[in-house]
């Protein structure tokens, strides 16, 4: 896949595209229909699919200081549009001059003059420009005035987990799945997804307790903003990724979110204790992923107490994930 940053760089031999907009923070169930109807629609024409997305969120220069949870690294994004069969991805910059844009600027500068758009695949709530002045309704208007077409795609809804929104559908949303992430439900931040959430980062050193009492971990520093779920102990895996971003190994592990409060830690971290693994993971660019939250983060009279919590929390591991 294609991928660049900033129209400027756009290859000047992409001739006309497909082209779908948005976030697409997560990618999840209801952007993979979205991002599938656009690459069919390509498919069709016989013209590249690519995603147009933005860094940092909208949001966060709109409204500085509201920079939502991110569910997926720019990495991991262009991982999974990837996969989905999109062939060109193109991040931009979203600065406060580009949110004056009026709509039929955005349309003129970014979709005609650099993407070359042949056809625009959007979500039914798309709003674009300055105060999201524009909509499905007004960018199938320019498209006629510009000879593109335009389809919006209906939103996807899923069955949704008592304990957050009451029995019934909701619409599939980045916004619901950060409200999963944050509550430590990983099952109904999976079903959303369609598959476990993941936070990506580095493994670092950290105080190497986990090693002194025969659990050694990975200690997986993320980016600033990045969804972290809720404190607690969750199986999941631990995923290394090679130097492009792309994933390779994957390793069962226990995951410990939290301030280590037994020992009177101050500061939150992901660690991962992975099972029958030996070997040294400093530096690298790892993902991980959580399937379960087994238990919350809870403060242990002594050592003794938390050993066994910890033996364990690795048992109910191996259930979880039927090792």
């Amino acid at each position: 896949m294609l991928r660049w940053r900033g129209l400027e760089a756009t290859p000047p031999d992409l001739g006309r595209t497909v082209v779908t907009v948005g976030m697409y923070d997560g990618v999840h169930r209801g952007h993979q229909h979205l991002i599938g109807t656009a690459v069919a629609r390509a498919r069709a024409l016989g013209r590249p699919a690519l995603l147009l997305t933005f860094d940092p969120h909208p949001s966060e220069v709109v409204r500085p200081g509201s920079h939502p949870a991110i569910l997926t690294s720019p990495d991991r994004k262009a991982e999974l549009v990837a996969a989905l069969g999109v062939d060109a991805m193109c991040v931009l910059p979203f600065t406060p001059e580009f949110s004056r844009l009026a709509p039929g600027e955005f349309t003129h500068a970014v979709l005609v003059e650099h993407l070359h758009a042949a056809q625009v695949v959007v979500g039914r709530n798309f709003t674009y420009g300055h105060k999201a002045a524009g909509t499905v309704e007004t960018l199938t208007a320019e498209g006629r005035r510009f000879g593109f077409g335009v389809e919006g795609v209906d939103l996807t809804s899923v069955g949704s987990a008592p304990d957050l929104t009451g029995d019934g559908e909701v619409t599939i949303s980045s916004t619901y799945i950060r409200a999963c992430v944050a509550a430590g439900d990983m099952t109904s931040a999976a079903l959303a997804l369609g598959r476990p959430h993941r936070v990506d980062g580095i493994v670092v050193r950290g105080d190497r307790r986990g090693r002194e009492l025969g659990y050694p971990t990975a200690n997986v520093e993320s980016p600033a903003h990045t969804a972290v779920p809720a404190d607690g102990v969750y199986a999941g895996a631990l995923v290394l990724r090679d130097h492009t971003g792309a994933s390779r190994a994957r390793h069962p592990a226990a995951i410990s979110v939290g301030s280590n409060p037994t020992f009177a830690g101050a500061r939150r971290t992901v660690e991962a204790h992975l099972l029958d693994f030996d070997g040294d993971l400093y530096g690298e660019h790892v993902g991980v992923e959580f399937v379960e939250r087994l238990r919350p983060m809870v403060s242990f009279p002594g050592v003794p107490e938390l050993l066994v919590a910890m033996a364990d929390d690795v048992a109910r591991t191996r259930a979880v994930l039927g090792l």
